[in-house]
């Protein structure tokens, strides 16, 4: 995918500011130096100060130019989890199903749930085919799309394997209704009740709610808020404890946003190898990253089909499709007998619909729009916590996604919070949420992919006063 030329030169400019080449209050090169300096014409130069004024790191002063912003002191990142590495039982169901619940409420500021922006261009394109294919007289349309799935769906998918770092053919694609079916269905194939698996400490709720839902353990494992889970703990774990598999969300995980290097991965995988266990891979983030390329998933370095790699549309363009899929590996005979008996089929039509999207949408071009907004957004969220917030609040700075993990004062209850935020028609997602055992008592995560706006700014201040008062 060839970047556009006014992101190139951003890119640029922005590798340059943080190696220090132009410092806080420099001025840049006027827009017509840059121009006739760079060969490129003064539109160009325009919209690459655009990108950076959206990402705060440079301002325009009236007749004067451009400048670099001056820093805000960001939250430092929190330290590395510490969980107890023993077998436990899940018990977050009830917990979750009240919070998801409540967030339904109209009126409120979504900076609990892990929903993305879906107003975009791109979400009205993908609506217009669906009531394009909805109204056809063809056949398939109202057919069950039995597993392992529509065809047409199943082989833009695969097309999209490259940008992750791997090639498969159309038929090792599983479609499902969402990435939360995708994450059963391979827990159901790995794993039954009793068994333990390990996952990484905070992990996504919705991965906790399906494991207790199969009466499966847990066993947590250190996770470092920049690089991911601790490789030298999981071997400690694998040695000591009958684990039938790892989930894991390493790129941009929910909720920390960590996206795990790719030396890391690709130890990761060896490791696996040796210990010949499967990795339930949550890739659901990965399309959101910042950089120019996409970061790898941790299949690219899969040799026997141990991975099976679950993802969806959900984060990326619209939740309520509900159209996901899993890439089982070797679990594939397991994994479309477990979908038939389970669901029988996904929904024809939304598999019609983001099947012709993905080929003719501009599925990419959506992706460089929602990028760029979220990172806008993430800036103006860590901009606001080092404001807003007690002085050591901490909070991950992620670089794609749209979730960071915020680590309050000690004394801060997160579940209090949320009622008080509650009461002020804000919604969080307090810590215990991401824990087998209800750890994380004084985290939240915040949502801040939404459109911002005074609202979102008035949200964050108010529950900078109410952590406050819990302090």
């Amino acid at each position: 995918m060839q970047k556009t030329l006014y992101l190139e030169l951003a890119d640029q400019l922005y590798e340059q500011i943080k190696k220090g080449v132009y410092r806080s209050g420099d001025r840049l090169p006027s827009v017509r130096e840059q121009s006739h300096r760079l060969g490129v014409s003064v539109s160009t130069i325009l919209q690459a100060y655009g990108v950076l004024q959206d990402r705060r790191l440079i301002e325009a002063q009236p007749q004067s130019g451009y400048y670099i912003s001056r820093p805000v002191q960001l939250p430092r990142p929190p330290a590395t989890s510490a969980p107890e590495a023993h077998p436990t039982e899940v018990s977050i169901s009830e917990m979750a199903l009240e919070i998801v619940q409540s967030n339904e409420r109209p009126g409120t500021v979504q900076l609990g749930t892990a929903l993305p922006n879906i107003e975009t261009p791109a979400i009205r394109r993908l609506h217009r085919s669906l009531a394009t294919i909805a109204r056809s007289n063809t056949r398939n349309r109202s057919s069950y799309a039995f597993p392992p799935g529509n065809a047409e769906l199943r082989l833009q998918i695969a097309r999209r394997g490259v940008d992750a770092g791997f090639s498969l053919a159309p038929e090792e694609v599983v479609i499902t209704n969402g990435c939360q079916e995708a994450l059963v269905l391979a827990l159901r194939a790995v794993a039954g009740a009793g068994d333990t698996v390990a996952i990484e400490s905070p992990v996504f709720y919705g991965a906790l709610q399906a494991i207790e839902s199969l009466g499966l353990k847990t066993v947590e494992i250190p996770t470092d808020p920049n690089i991911g889970i601790s490789l030298e703990a999981l071997q400690m774990v694998l040695e000591q404890w009958p684990v039938k598999a790892l989930v894991l969300i390493p790129n941009f995980s929910n909720p920390s946003g960590y996206c795990m290097p790719d030396t890391r991965k690709k130890a990761l995988i060896e490791l696996l190898a040796r210990h010949d266990l499967p990795l339930i891979e949550d890739d659901i983030y990965a399309d959101l990253g910042f950089s120019s390329s996409r970061p790898k998933a941790i299949k690219a370095w899969d040799q026997d089909g141990r991975v099976l790699l679950c993802s969806s549309i959900s984060k990326t363009l619209d939740p309520g499709l509900r159209i996901g899929w899993v890439l089982p590996g070797r679990y594939r005979k397991q994994v479309q007998h477990l979908k038939l008996v389970t669901s029988m089929a996904t929904a024809t039509l939304p598999q019609l619909a983001v099947a012709d999207y993905l080929e003719h949408g501009g599925y990419d071009k959506h992706l460089r729009t929602v990028r760029s907004n979220y990172r806008r957004n993430r800036d103006l969220c860590m901009e606001a916590i080092a404001r807003y917030f007690p002085a050591e609040t901490r909070a991950t700075h992620p670089e794609g996604g749209f979730l960071s993990w915020v680590e309050l004062p000690a004394q801060c209850d997160s579940l209090s919070l949320y009622r008080q935020a509650m009461a002020q028609n804000i919604t969080i997602a307090p810590g215990p949420l991401f824990s087998p055992t209800q750890k994380y008592r004084n985290f939240i995560r915040l949502n801040y992919g939404q459109a911002w706006d005074k609202r979102t700014e008035l949200a964050l201040c108010t529950l900078g006063e109410l952590i406050g008062k819990l302090a």
